[in-house]
């Protein structure tokens, strides 16, 4: 038998999440599109109104902003991203059997994580991360490590995708290039300042204790210099309350034209990290294998954060289990509640 979803049952689910394997806090924020539902609820060592990392869910941001600068007839998404970054920036980033192709990729491949460039993020880099190595990885960084790995297909080839980080970290060059200004300033006016996100911005400064700690396993990571170098990848620190300001933004058209969505949901299944499929600048996530062709449309975060829309039940989900390892537990918490609802 159906439980109405109450607050105190919310309550009871996020209390439940909270107390899984290696999970120290949680909290979710649900709503339902005809705003009949509105609920936040907090576990563990995590408040509803607690600041976090909301890691790669950044890459809706950066989607965000790249449709209004088409709107605005600032770019076109099939552009080279030679038209807008310099040769010697993205020189040898994609060479492919002799042949470079890096002035070939378009903005369009990076948003989908199809131009074959291999992701900066695994590896050493992660593995440095979670041993608790506070490294800064800025984009020159990122792409000199681009060089020295192989790519992983030619850019735009068919059916294949490959999710990588310095896709991202490369828009966020382009969109400062175009609009002259920082992405800082481009989040904080375009976004920030548009919704009202008052407890949102873009983390820079090291000695900010503001977000609550990410967690690996048992572990607190504290890397204030890594977080402070990435912000067009997965730089911005949020609250529940307002990631569900700015996602029901994104998907209702108040920050780039709403018939754009359509465009975006052009999937590609991933192996990692994790089993999903990606669009352009966002992903479908799955609950099922009976609903695998369905799933839940939005983006994930290293962190353990989370930010998703449910078309058939048009609810809403945003919130963290802070940790690196937890997606398996925030999925399940969305999952019982789509039941409920």
């Amino acid at each position: 038998m159906k439980r109405e979803l109450t607050p105190s049952l919310l309550d009871e689910l996020t209390a439940q999440a909270a107390r899984k394997k290696n999970i120290h806090g949680a909290v979710i924020c649900v709503e339902k599109g005809d705003d009949t539902l509105s609920l936040t609820s907090g576990a563990g060592n995590l408040r509803v109104d607690d600041l976090y990392f909301i890691a790669s869910v950044t890459k809706l941001f950066i989607t965000a902003v790249l449709l209004k600068l088409r709107a605005d007839q600032l770019l076109r998404l099939d552009d080279p991203i030679s038209r807008y970054l310099p040769t010697e920036l993205i020189r040898g980033i994609h060479v492919w059997k002799g042949k470079d192709y890096s002035g070939e990729i378009t903005v369009k491949q990076l948003m989908s994580n199809t131009s074959g460039i291999p992701d900066y993020f695994q590896g050493d880099v992660v593995s440095k991360l979670l041993r608790g190595e506070d490294l800064p990885w800025s984009l020159e960084k990122s792409l000199d490590t681009a060089r020295q790995l192989k790519p992983k297909f030619i850019p735009g080839q068919q059916g294949k995708a490959h999710y990588s980080d310095t896709n991202y970290q490369l828009l966020g060059r382009l969109i400062e290039t175009i609009t002259g200004k920082s992405i800082r300033a481009v989040f904080q006016q375009f976004i920030f300042d548009e919704l009202k996100l008052a407890e949102t911005y873009v983390f820079t400064d090291v000695k900010d204790t503001r977000p609550v700690p990410i967690y690996y396993k048992a572990r607190p990571l504290h890397l204030p210099h890594y977080m402070a170098s990435i912000a067009p990848d997965g730089g911005i620190v949020s609250t529940a309350r307002d990631m569900m300001t700015f996602l029901r933004a994104f998907f209702n058209g108040r920050l780039f034209p709403r018939e754009d969505l359509k465009e975006l949901m052009s999937w590609n299944l991933l192996w990692g990290p994790g089993l999903f499929f990606y669009g352009v600048g966002l992903s479908r996530q799955p609950l099922s294998l009976k609903g695998f062709h369905k799933g839940l449309i939005g983006h994930w975060g290293q962190s353990g954060a989370f930010a998703f829309h449910d078309p058939e039940k048009d609810l809403y989900f945003t919130g963290t289990v802070n940790q690196f390892t937890g997606h398996n537990t925030a999925a399940m918490l969305m999952s019982k509640i789509i039941k409920l609802v």
